[in-house]
């Protein structure tokens, strides 16, 4: 059983197909070709899992379908593999009716995107996560782009997909560690816009972690369809949809000060979320037994919650780098409770330092 739903962008609305084994579905890609030629980008994890399943029924319909297989990691999210992607396209004579299928995880995701943004000055592209983060979270919106060695995702575009296919399936062959990092951001819409669901959350934590196939289907629709909301009523950024960004200064800090792929995103962005919770109850917006509900659930997903000691003048420098610092002001998604987040620069920036100071 499929479930749908909308971002409802215009002219440039899609759809999110949630389900198992829908990989294998050519009938949900194929409307969405201009032409009977595909380029699906995926790495070399992913490809002897999932490539097959995904390319042999589009051959079978008629489709010509070009492989691109990089390597894994987000140590490889730059712009030396975005060109491994131009340089199969190029050499392939790919056109502007090609669409681009990212196959993979958040990175696969991004560099796909970002590619068939400016690969020919745009090209069409459709979204196969594989990663329970991915499903919930980068795949959804229309964010794409490639780390820089001074901050993550600094180079990119907003470029909206054609299709989502979110197959619940590839969930069960993750790394423990990557279906943690995931929960990470399923967590965070109960955090930042939705009490019930993260209330759901806390009583159904356990079925999640044990891959119950009805509560992973609800929560990467719940998901889903707050992070369509968002985007919906800011496309760019321009202010709700940095809410989405709850814990990711202080994690992309942590990524970027360790060594891109030594924290995993979601592991970063659940640290991040709980230097971002002591924060917050410094100032007053948030009491001890919020943020004791919040430590209790990301512990239960198997997140790391202690963040890593890079010194304090180190974590500022990089939060400096992060995409939302305005006028020189770094903007923090903090909360005044559970489901209530918000943006600001307006924060006692001693009390940052404190928060920094105190990590151990």
């Amino acid at each position: 059983m499929i479930q749908t739903l909308q971002v409802a962008l215009g002219d440039r609305a899609y759809s999110i197909h949630i389900g198992a084994n829908i990989i294998t579905q050519a009938d949900l890609i194929l409307p969405h070709l201009k032409r009977k030629q595909v380029a699906i980008v995926t790495n070399t994890t992913v490809a002897p899992l999932y490539l097959n399943k995904l390319a042999q029924p589009l051959r079978d319909a008629g489709v010509s379908v070009i492989e691109i297989i990089l390597p894994d990691g987000e140590a490889y999210k730059n712009s030396d593999t975005l060109n491994l992607i131009y340089d199969a396209l190029l050499k392939n004579r790919c056109e502007r009716s090609t669409t681009l299928i990212a196959l993979g995880g958040g990175v696969i995701g991004d560099l796909t995107g970002y590619a068939a943004a400016t690969y020919l000055r745009g090209v069409p592209f459709i979204q196969i996560p594989t990663t329970l983060l991915s499903q919930v979270d980068s795949s959804v919106g229309g964010k794409t782009g490639i780390n820089h060695p001074l901050g993550k995702n600094m180079i990119g575009a907003f470029y909206q997909p054609k299709v989502v296919l979110a197959d619940i399936e590839t969930l069960k062959t993750l790394p423990a560690r990557e279906f943690s990092a995931g929960v990470a951001e399923v967590i965070k819409y109960g955090l930042i816009r939705d009490a019930d669901f993260f209330d759901w959350l806390e009583t159904n934590i356990s079925k999640l972690m044990a891959l119950d196939e009805a509560v992973i289907t609800y929560a990467i629709y719940r998901s889903c369809k707050n992070k369509a909301e968002v985007v919906v009523a800011d496309e760019h950024e321009a202010g709700e949809r940095a809410l989405l960004n709850l814990g990711h200064t202080f994690g992309h800090a942590i990524e970027n000060g360790m060594g891109y792929g030594v924290w995993l995103h979601g592991e970063a962005v659940a640290a991040g979320t709980m230097l971002a919770a002591d924060l917050s109850q410094r100032l007053g917006w948030l009491n001890a037994n919020e943020v004791k509900r919040m430590h209790a659930l990301l512990s239960a997903s198997s997140l790391p919650l202690r963040a890593p000691n890079l010194g304090v003048e180190k974590y500022l420098d990089l939060m400096g780098m992060d995409k939302k610092v305005v006028d020189g002001k770094i903007r923090l998604v903090l909360q005044q409770g559970i489901g209530n987040a918000v943006i600001t620069s307006d924060y006692d920036v001693s009390k940052l330092k404190q928060t920094l100071e105190a990590i151990t």
